[in-house]
């Protein structure tokens, strides 16, 4: 058991750390002005730099490195900001996986090259109106007729909606209630019949676009299905990665945070002395620090026993569940040090606060990541509608 990163490894991180510093600040400053997300040319320099699916197989475009470089590359452009590390955290964990994993061999090669090459950014598209936690629930439906698939019905919470150029959307192949039906179908956005929402104004997240999308007899050809009914289990597994990209965007907020707050309190001065020599400050800095560490510790784990597949369910929602609580606690306190610069949004603390209760909100809120924990430890799943 080493709990040290090779040398390429602390090289990747430090070089992309330099890189988000350097390049990556004042775009993510300008985003959270505008709220538009990152544009074409940013993620195909992203693709230059090799971290779009930086850990898929090259033959397919990525670099062939492990889910664990992708997590460093995920957190040291998550520390600039949420909004331009999305299309490296989509590429690396998100859909683009399961395409990669599950779809035909066709499908993958028209998908996940254009991916890694910064020319398609892929969306997942699960929520429904009545199926968020319980996504079992979710009805938009899909019909296999001879060449071709219908897909008909309603997505919500769709981050990156009405941006993305594809989707790989969730659905029922039939009547049979449960997950028996549910697999998954890659739609493009420019198809027939399908529509989006207006976007949504949320609290943080500026510059990832969400929105409701709408299938209205969209048709797509039968290769576009990645999963068929019976999937929904090796979907789930695919999301644990996702779980684990969720985690690792919620530490980013709360491993900057920490960062940015332990300068400030060197700096400012109350009393005739830096406030850093307050007991009370000492304290608390030192409980920021626990648990960031423990929280990448914690997701690390969760990829390294994964190796090149897909994490556990319990250890990827012990991972997202213990992050997405410790962002909230860490931003909130490193708010509170800096007082009103803390508060002001000429400062990027308030930011970081705002999309830090994003990320336990998104992916599958905390609390059911504690059922999935619970779960895990009796050895079966709790009927919640009992």
């Amino acid at each position: 058991m080493d709990f040290q990163l090779s040398e390429e490894q602390k090289e990747l991180k430090d070089s992309v750390r330099r890189y988000a510093r350097e390049r990556l600040v004042p775009i993510a400053e300008e985003i959270e002005q505008t709220d538009e997300p990152p544009s074409g040319e940013l993620v195909r320099e992203f693709a230059q730099m090799g971290y779009l699916g930086i850990n898929i197989p090259e033959e397919l475009g990525g670099q062939g490195l492990s889910n664990l470089d992708a997590l460093i590359v995920v957190e040291e452009l998550g520390r600039a900001s949420s909004a331009v590390a999305f299309p490296v955290f989509e590429s690396c964990v998100g859909p683009v996986r399961a395409i990669e994993k599950f779809a035909s061999r066709e499908l993958a090669e028209e998908v996940v090259p254009a991916v890694c090459a910064g020319e398609k950014v892929v969306a997942i598209a699960m929520s429904e109106p009545a199926a968020g936690s319980a996504l079992t629930d979710l009805t938009t439906r899909a019909d296999v007729q001879s060449d071709s698939v219908v897909l008909n019905g309603t997505k919500r919470w769709c981050s990156g909606g009405g941006h993305a150029d594809g989707y790989l959307v969730y659905c029922r192949f039939s009547d049979e209630p449960g997950a028996k039906a549910i697999g998954a179908v890659y739609v493009e956005k420019g198809a027939q019949g399908l529509s989006f929402g207006r976007r949504e104004h949320l609290m943080g997240f500026r510059g990832v676009p969400s929105s409701d999308i709408y299938f209205d007899n969209v048709r797509v050809p039968v290769k576009n299905v990645v999963l068929a009914a019976g999937g929904f289990g090796k979907l789930m597994a695919a999301f644990d990665l996702e779980r684990c990209g969720n985690a690792t965007m919620a530490l980013a907020q709360a491993s900057a945070a920490l960062a940015e707050v332990s300068e400030y309190v060197q700096e400012r001065r109350q009393f005739g002395k830096p406030i850093i020599d307050f007991q009370a400050v000492q304290m608390k800095l030192a409980e920021m620090k626990m648990q960031v560490e423990a929280s990448r510790l914690l997701i690390w784990r969760a990829a390294v026993n994964a190796e090149q597949g897909f994490p556990s369910i319990s250890a990827s929602s012990v991972a997202k569940c213990f992050a997405n609580e410790i962002a909230r606690t860490v931003t909130g306190d490193a708010l509170q040090l800096m007082g009103g610069y803390g508060y002001s949004k000429e400062y990027p603390m308030e930011r970081r606060f705002r999309d830090a209760w994003g990320w336990g909100i998104a992916g599958g809120a905390i609390d059911i990541q504690k059922i999935n924990i619970a779960s895990a430890m009796i050895g079966r799943r709790f009927n919640q509608r009992a």
